[in-house]
């Protein structure tokens, strides 16, 4: 790695850390809350908007179901809270849903449950990110033209970020969190104190009317408008089980502190949701899918961005979009709607660690980086959510359809979990009272489980032809995916595994050192392969041009190795040599051949295109051959010699034990 790239990466993730200061990376509830909660907390930002704008496709004669509706979220928020809650208690290890189905309903459960979150948690980045672009426009519209380069520069600073480690994204992040949160309260102490004083406030758009796309439904219809409406307003309750999937990075006593910060979380969504909800009703905001749908919509309606719902209501409160309140609740706004993905940034590494752990992920997303986290598993959610930025030109509205099947999913599944988890301690517990608990806290996880398994059955139902359908398609292939990955671990495994045989000496050593050209790199390689001792050891080359020439050189240093030269009638340098490796294992089965190929190191890219691919493509051809042993024997070159990789400041005594070299790459050449 050169110094200018080195010096990138020190300066974008910070001083690599030790791995053991892994435990101050630990968060305190302080840190936690922003990190792990900002998704639930955010999306009060624009649940109410999803319930309005589905609403509004029946014109204005359907906006009366808003606060039933709103009511409804807020006691599903409330029952999943509390279900999480004993998840956290009785699964501390981390893996929240994925955990406890993967115990209580099986291995397949389990994975159904990982490819929902994880698909899930790449919504939540891309609807994050793009309803944080929606607001900064809504408060700078010239800012309009450029939504999907803003949302993806988002996407990477937040990478960017998160590779940094845990503590420094919470510390970064805790800021606008705290600050999304106290302007949101005043916000709602405002807004409702001019209604108790009479002078309620009212939105720019309450004269609006909405031409309807819709009209004239009743009966089962309307039950599923409003069903539809609801599944909207579900968006509330993304994020939630972040929590429940980080108890390991709380500080002790880890299940505790993150059951208080659930609670925490869902009470100030609970009442952020509800006062939001609230202030649109009172204000009369108008909003819909279509801003042409608007009837006195000021502006273009074809280029021109609709304010959002708590822009509107900002600028109602305070009054207009010139004051500070405004802006204030508006940057707040943009700040936690793109730090909310922090949550999946947190969770889908975690998640797809520990899934890596079990062998349904390559085990590189089970390493942690430089700083402490996964990077891996950071840069794949990046990678991915910016790729439905893009795809969908950083749009809400086509992004939410997808959004949320993903977690009732996983919501019931755990939830179905946690009943037979109780119903398993049940029955091996003797005493009355802590039966009596377990009765009340199996009662807490069965209604959740029929809870979020009917608003599952409502979102399918009703987002399935809006978008979900590629949600649905997306999860079985997935769990395909893992499982195919898993039992390629296993076969991995069961052919690794130690037999009577395992450690039995070849019958012979076969050795071979590949020639071109004799020259130090050809010398060295000869010189270490006689220094093993094989049993037999034999100069090979290809017929070339240059054979004479090598054979006459080889005589005149009279080299105690035969040369054998190989016919090629097709000029082919690679075929040739297998031919005759896989010809002396054939008339030797036990005997194991080991091949010898001098190999420049080169040091700039460059000159990679200049030499070594013969051998590249040779190494990768006998890398297949049954009974093959194949030894680089590397020659650094000049440019090479000079290149000077970043260490350590060493410290007395790391030369004696090993930890530095003792010499430098032009002194290896010099042996």
């Amino acid at each position: 790695m050169s110094k200018a790239v080195h010096a990138a990466r020190r300066l974008i993730l910070g001083r690599a850390l030790r791995s053991e200061h892994l435990g101050d990376q630990l968060l305190s509830k302080r840190l936690a809350l922003p990190i792990f909660a900002s998704d639930p907390l955010s999306s009060v930002a624009y649940a109410t908007q999803e319930i309005l704008l589905v609403l509004s496709l029946g014109g204005l004669a359907y906006l009366y179901l808003t606060p039933y509706l709103g009511a409804a979220v807020v006691v599903l928020l409330a029952v999943v809270v509390l279900s999480y809650r004993q998840v956290v208690f009785a699964y501390p290890s981390g893996g929240g849903s994925y955990e406890v189905a993967n115990r209580n309903l099986g291995p397949s459960a389990g994975l159904t449950v990982a490819a929902a979150l994880l698909v899930d948690y790449v919504m939540t980045v891309a609807v994050s990110v793009a309803a944080g672009v929606d607001n900064l426009i809504s408060a700078l519209p010239s800012l309009n033209p450029h939504r999907v380069e803003l949302a993806v520069g988002f996407v990477i600073l937040l990478t960017a970020m998160n590779l940094r480690g845990v503590r420094e994204s919470g510390k970064t992040f805790a800021v606008p969190t705290y600050g999304f949160i106290g302007g949101v309260l005043v916000l709602i102490v405002t807004g409702l104190i001019r209604v108790i004083l009479g002078d309620a406030p009212v939105a720019e758009s309450a004269t609006y009317s909405i031409t309807p796309e819709h009209s004239g439904i009743t009966g089962l219809a309307l039950v599923f408008f409003a069903l539809r409406a609801f599944s909207s307003g579900c968006t509330a309750l993304t994020g939630v089980e972040a929590i429940s999937n980080g108890v390991p990075a709380f500080r002790k006593p880890k299940s505790t502190n993150a059951a208080k910060t659930l609670v925490a979380m869902g009470a100030t969504a609970i009442v952020m949701f509800a006062g939001i909800t609230a202030l649109a009703i009172i204000s009369k905001v108008r909003i819909a899918e279509h801003t042409c749908d608007l009837v006195g919509f000021t502006g273009n309606c074809q280029s021109d961005p609709q304010r959002t719902v708590i822009a509107q209501i900002a600028a109602a409160v305070f009054g207009g979009t010139t004051n500070v309140g405004f802006f204030y609740i508006q940057a707040a706004t943009v700040l936690i709607l793109i730090l909310a993905a922090n949550t999946a940034y947190n969770g889908f590494p975690l998640l797809a660690s520990i899934l890596a752990r079990d062998r349904y992920l390559p085990r590189q997303l089970n390493t942690r980086g430089d700083r402490l986290a996964f990077s891996n598993g950071i840069v794949l959610l990046a990678l991915a959510a910016g790729i439905l930025i893009v795809i969908f030109d950083a749009s809400v509205t086509h992004l939410i359809q997808l959004y949320i099947l993903g977690v009732f999913t996983s919501f019931t599944l755990s939830q179905a979990g946690m009943v037979r988890h109780w119903n398993r301690l049940l029955r091996a517990e003797p005493d009355r009272a802590e039966r009596h608990r377990i009765r009340l806290r199996r009662t807490v996880n069965g209604i959740g489980c029929a809870l979020t398994g009917l608003v599952l059955i409502i979102v399918t139902a009703t987002k399935f032809t809006q978008g979900a359908y590629l949600v649905v398609i997306a999860m079985p292939i997935l769990f395909v995916m893992m499982k195919a990955i898993r039992r390629h671990y296993d076969r991995v495994a069961a052919a690794l595994v130690l037999d009577e045989d395992s450690f039995d000496l070849p019958s012979q050593v076969h050795a071979i050192v590949l020639i071109s050209q004799l020259h130090k790199p050809a010398a060295r390689a000869l010189a270490y392969a006689r220094a093993t001792r094989p049993s037999t050891l034999e100069a090979v080359t290809v017929q070339s041009d240059d054979t004479a020439r090598l054979q006459k050189e080889w005589s005149r240093h009279d080299l105690p190795v035969p040369l054998k030269v190989l016919a090629s009638p097709y000029r082919e340098v690679t075929r040739p040599i297998i031919n005759y490796v896989k010809t002396i294992r054939r008339d030797n089965p036990r005997e194991v051949i080991t091949i010898y190929i001098p190999e420049y190191v080169v040091g700039h890219w460059w000159e990679h295109l200049l030499h070594n691919q013969s051998a590249l493509r040779l190494k990768g051809r006998l890398l297949y051959t049954p009974g093959v042993m194949v030894t680089s024997v590397p020659w650094l070159l000049d440019s090479a010699e000079h290149v000077k990789y970043p260490t350590a400041r060493a410290a007395p005594g790391d030369i004696r034990r090993g930890a530095l070299p003792a010499k430098t790459p032009a002194a290896n050449n010099r042996r």
